[in-house]
């Protein structure tokens, strides 16, 4: 659990980054939004390659050396001389693409083996609060090392903390795996590729995590602008932000003690796509402090005066937005283990699943930042992530249907 936490600081470590990395490298908001992407377009491109090479390599072994990478290429990237520190940035964030897929492709799969069956749900759901929890933690903690030690030592601080976090795996993971499935002979690279996209398991949670993802992250990105555009001040910005976030975590974990004690999945996962289309419609509408903000720049008073009455409802309402929707990706984890079409193929299916998580991440934030511009505001953010919510919904019922689950 620690380790997948430890990579995904390295998906949120930029954001808190990008206004110190303008000041000191010149750095445009068209280059910030290349830096903020690339970390993904790994998952994007190579999420099914990298899960099927997890496969072969095995769970702990992959997690180890994806920690290994994503450290190395963060001490690397905080140590470039500021000519070549851009590109050489860019570099650095695929490569820590690259190592977080070797960490939380394998992750589920070695999670399985590691407890009792009886605790897989629930522990899955532990495992699905990785994301939000390293977003909560690098929105609170970047701000801080920033002011204080500078963005490089941010980045040599979290590649030591994932090199540590990697020997720790290594002596704290059994090889000998106590729950285990039975061995079973190993198949090709390519084979496990084959046998993971012709079954419709994998693309029923690979779809839903897309529809998911990027509806989350259009609007947790979105949110510092929306609320400073409000006239929240930049420090309690943070914090709202940060919470909205963390609020995802306890929905990963209800989830898993749902599907422990019997609760079927179907009514998990429309539970979580009703609730996000629901408080996005809230958390915009007008007159919600939101979506009526002063267009797509910034109001006059922007960072200057404390949340009023007009962010209290949209707050709650994304809190309900964030804290619901964190029902889908747990279960989702779950339904992986099940969608598999053969056990060699675990960290190949979910890499598929992340691959497609990873393209709603990439696509979700552009759809909702054209939908502001047509619009001339944020009035119609509820309805284009209500559109997503829609479609995932009816794609959780097809894959519930294939999968035989309730």
């Amino acid at each position: 659990m620690a380790g997948g936490v430890c990579a995904a600081l390295h998906v949120g470590k930029l954001a808190p980054a990008i206004a110190t990395l303008q000041a000191e490298l010149g750095l445009t908001l068209l280059q910030a939004g290349w830096l903020l992407a690339l970390v993904q377009g790994a998952g994007m491109a190579l999420g099914l390659g990298f899960g099927a090479l997890a496969d072969g390599l095995g769970a702990r072994r992959s997690m180890v050396l994806g920690l290994g990478v994503v450290g190395l290429a963060s001490l690397a990237g905080g140590s470039l001389p500021a000519a070549a520190a851009l590109p050489g940035l860019m570099v650095s964030r695929v490569a820590e693409g690259f190592g977080f897929l070797l960490v939380v492709l394998p992750a589920p799969g070695l999670v399985r083996a590691l407890v009792p069956p009886a605790r897989t749900a629930t522990m899955l759901g532990v495992w699905g609060a990785y994301m939000p929890l390293a977003t909560a933690l690098a929105l609170l903690l970047g701000p801080l090392a920033l002011a204080a030690v500078g963005w490089r030592a941010w980045w040599w601080a979290l590649g030591l903390l994932s090199l540590l976090m990697a020997a720790l795996l290594w002596r704290a993971v059994p090889r000998r795996l106590p729950h285990a499935p039975p061995p079973a002979a190993a198949l090709p690279f390519l084979r496990r590729v084959r046998l993971t996209l012709a079954a419709p398991g994998p693309w029923g949670v690979a779809l839903c995590f897309a529809m998911y993802s990027a509806q989350w992250l259009a609007v947790i990105g979105f949110l510092p602008t929306l609320f400073l555009q409000a006239g929240v001040g930049a420090a309690l910005t943070g914090l709202l932000t940060a919470l909205v976030a963390a609020a995802n975590i306890a929905g990963n974990l209800a989830a898993g003690r749902a599907l422990q004690r019997g609760v079927g999945a179907g009514w998990l996962l429309g539970l979580g796509f009703a609730a996000m289309a629901l408080a996005a419609l809230v958390a915009f509408g007008a007159g919600s402090g939101l979506g009526a903000g002063p267009g797509l720049g910034m109001g006059a008073s922007a960072g200057l005066v404390p949340a009023g009455p007009s962010v209290a409802l949209p707050f709650a309402a994304l809190l309900v937005f964030s804290g619901l929707g964190g029902l889908i990706p747990a279960t989702l984890f779950a339904l992986a283990l099940r969608a598999a079409p053969v056990p060699q193929t675990v960290a190949t299916t979910v890499g598929w699943m992340q691959q497609w998580s990873a393209l709603g991440q990439f696509a979700g934030p552009p759809l909702v930042a054209a939908v502001a511009a047509a619009a001339g505001g944020w009035q119609f953010t509820g309805w284009a992530t209500g559109a997503l919510a829609l479609a995932g919904g009816l794609c959780a019922a097809w894959l519930v249907r294939q999968l035989g689950a309730r």
